[in-house]
């Protein structure tokens, strides 16, 4: 089952974001699987210290995006197949992408700087 203790909320992106944030980024990295259970409501908010509405939020946005289910008799547990793990990765690796490229220009790093910057860090 996911354990939400390792999240680390911060104040830029509202908190029912990043919960959905953090069970795809557990998804990418293959720490979570499809068939794996998710906590209660109530569990979740215990261990973030939130409002359990906030978390039902959370819940509706991942089951709007398709990676998480919710049946009456087995809760909500994560559901990928193949199309829905590439979409979780491009959307992922694009914010990345976007993130790191704004901070570059907002430095005033030049696209030669940065390529050199990678390729030197890179192993």
């Amino acid at each position: 089952m996911l354990n939400f203790y390792e999240l680390k909320l911060n104040n830029k992106e509202p908190v029912y974001v990043q919960a959905a944030l953090y069970v795809k980024r557990q998804i990418l990295l293959r720490k979570a699987e499809s068939g794996d259970k998710l906590p209660s409501r109530r569990e979740i908010a215990a261990q973030l210290n939130i409002n359990p509405n906030t978390v039902q939020k959370a819940f509706k946005l991942m089951e709007d995006e398709g990676y998480v289910r919710t049946s009456s008799t087995l809760g909500s547990v994560i559901y990928v197949d193949e199309a829905i793990l590439k979409q979780i990765e491009a959307k992922l690796t694009d914010e990345l992408v976007k993130a790191f490229i704004g901070s570059a220009k907002e430095i005033h790093l030049s696209f030669q700087q940065v390529i050199s910057l990678i390729s030197e860090r890179w192993e």
